[in-house]
């Protein structure tokens, strides 16, 4: 989940009046749903924003929440295997050690929330009486007997999108329903129309040496969604030369041998042109722009979820 749900839900909660609880994944013992750092906030209301076990313990977690914030303490709590709670188990079998914190004011939500809308990693560190924002990205810490905690969490998925038709409408709205950052580029005015209609931040393309209308950061996705190929050998050009942790194309294999073809040519290098998913998504052959979607929709997120972004940001 981006975490600026979770941060951007406290900060306007705090900032209306409700007291909250920021809820946090410690430890994981065995197999569950979600990882260590995995966040979730919960107002006195007992309304809430993210999930720690897809539906299994959410209730209990509200209630733990609601009690933290009646004793005014932060508390660590055990849930499934070796916990009090000896009606709620996880169907997986695994256990979590949750640490609840109540929050005196919006400072922390308000630094995170800052963090992510800027596309800048940060972390949290969780110590016995209060948790705090950190600069920058580090790396998964926990103590159990201080009960002191650290999480490292990297700017959200973003996805730039080149092409034109239905492709690039198709992929948006997809990815808008998962609440992804969504940017677009097309030379194409019906599909310039759509994507502004969806929310979408796109530009038009009036030549394809339009370059310096890319832009991506270490956290972007680019898909490339051109029918017409002539489209893409300057814009393939620059965007293998920023910062990306995902670039695919669209077309066959004997389209892509061509665009390979083209941009060694042009002076790109070898290991640069290794870097492109094509055919773009995780199964091929896709002749509809929704299917087409959920193809290179599922490639992108499975490749965000495994990359090592701090190894490749050295």
């Amino acid at each position: 989940m981006d975490q600026r749900r979770i941060f951007r839900f406290l900060t306007d909660r705090i900032g209306a009046g409700q007291a909250c609880v920021l809820v946090t994944v410690l430890a994981v013992e065995g197999s569950a749903m979600r990882g260590p750092g995995t966040h979730m906030a919960v107002a006195e209301d007992g309304s809430f924003v993210g999930s720690l076990s897809g539906g299994c313990i959410e209730n209990a977690v509200v209630a733990e929440a609601c009690a933290a914030l009646a004793a005014g303490a932060a508390r660590i709590v055990r849930f499934g295997a070796g916990s009090p709670y000896l009606d709620i188990r996880l169907p997986c079998g695994g256990g979590l050690d949750i640490h609840f914190q109540p929050l005196a004011d919006a400072s922390l939500a308000q630094a995170c929330l800052a963090a992510g809308e800027a596309r800048r990693p940060f972390s949290v560190a969780i110590g016995p009486d209060a948790v705090s924002f950190v600069k920058g990205w580090h790396p998964e810490a926990f103590d159990p007997l201080s009960g002191t905690a650290r999480f490292g969490h990297w700017p959200a998925l973003r996805l730039v999108l080149i092409g034109h038709g239905e492709g690039p409408c198709a992929l948006a709205q997809l990815a808008l329903t998962m609440e992804l950052e969504v940017a677009a580029l097309t030379p194409d005015e019906r599909a310039l129309a759509r994507l502004t209609q969806l929310g979408v931040a796109a530009m038009k393309l009036e030549r394809t040496t339009d370059t310096a209308l890319l832009h991506s950061d270490p956290w972007t996705a680019i898909a490339f969604l051109f029918h017409d190929h002539d489209w893409e050998l300057a814009l393939l050009r620059r965007a293998l030369a920023l910062p990306h942790f995902y670039l695919g194309a669209m077309g066959g294999r004997r389209a892509h041998a061509a665009r390979i073809e083209a941009l060694r040519a042009a002076g790109v290098q070898a290991a640069r042109l290794d870097r492109i998913h094509a055919p773009i998504g995780l199964f091929h052959s896709s002749r509809d722009p929704e299917t087409l979607a959920l193809s290179a929709l599922a490639e992108i997120v499975r490749a965000y979820q495994a990359t090592d972004f701090e190894a490749a940001l050295g």
